[in-house]
């Protein structure tokens, strides 16, 4: 049973070999060495916080037919199978979609430059896989997500839990689309569930991406990269007390790939969409 999830160096010359087996064994890779600017992430988090803080963010509440903008804690989504909403607020940013002007120059920075080092890596994932999973795909995985205006950066806040109250961050779930890239968050407590049930938890390197599997590669690759099951838990109440930001972008494909005979993208993320109580 792995205990820990490796860290793998972008500068390594068996990064692909590394990164798929890793996707294989947990879901997920941590990947360091990358190119991601790290410094506008923290950025991104000071200013958001403060924004969120501010109570200016109810100026874009979310839009349920665009799902872009603001959920606040009583608009969250929750995970599928659970009833209470998880305890956090977000924005939703798309390059399309509102956004405060002051604060748009950071995120459309980031947005692109992590959406192209996504597609560097979905080059990687179809190099990794063997021939027998590799004719399943309708085209190849890069093209997937040329011109896509479906994939989404999201702002996430979790606020302080008060003292007594049970809240759930994030409940056990899977994500929809096909990878997800999450830079380090300004604090821990993201868990990933192994193949026997156990949890493992993640320790939250200042300088990694975590990459994961999300259902629409499981769905693709027939089963062959699994989307894992992961959560963000807090185990303490001083952990509770502290609030957590994180930035998870979203690849999505065009809504008329087909992932497999059963789905579209588009017929997949409707399915989910309702399954988590956002539309």
């Amino acid at each position: 049973m792995a205990d820990t999830l490796p860290l793998l160096s972008c500068h390594d010359p068996k990064l692909c070999e590394k990164f798929v087996a890793s996707l294989r064994n947990f879901g997920f890779a941590a990947l360091i060495d990358h190119p991601l600017d790290m410094l506008r992430i923290q950025r991104i988090y000071d200013d958001w916080r403060s924004f969120f803080a501010s109570g200016e963010a109810h100026a874009y509440a979310m839009d349920p037919l665009n799902q872009d903008g603001y959920f606040s804690i009583k608009q969250a989504e929750h995970a599928k199978g659970y009833a209470q909403r998880d305890f956090k607020e977000y924005f939703q940013y798309y390059p399309w979609g509102r956004c405060p002007e002051q604060l748009r120059g950071d995120l459309e920075a980031y947005y692109e430059q992590a959406v192209t080092f996504a597609a560097t890596l979905l080059g990687y994932v179809e190099d990794g896989c063997p021939d027998s999973v590799r004719v399943r795909f309708s085209e190849p995985l890069q093209g997937m997500i040329t011109n896509s205006q479906q994939s989404m950066l999201r702002v996430l806040h979790y606020p302080p839990v008060p003292t007594g109250q049970s809240a759930l961050r994030a409940a056990p779930h899977e994500d929809i689309n096909l990878l997800t890239l999450l830079p380090a968050a300004d604090g821990p407590g993201l868990e990933i569930c192994r193949h026997d049930g156990t949890w493992l938890s993640v320790p939250n390197d200042p300088h990694q991406v975590l990459i994961n599997v999300g259902d629409m590669l499981q769905e693709a690759s027939g089963g062959w990269l699994p989307s894992a099951t992961h959560q963000v838990a807090s185990h303490s109440e001083a952990a509770l007390a502290n609030g957590r930001m994180s930035l998870p972008l979203f690849l999505h494909p065009r809504p008329d790939v087909h992932l497999s005979d059963r789905y579209t993208a588009a017929s997949y993320l409707d399915e989910r969409l309702v399954e988590l109580g956002v539309v």
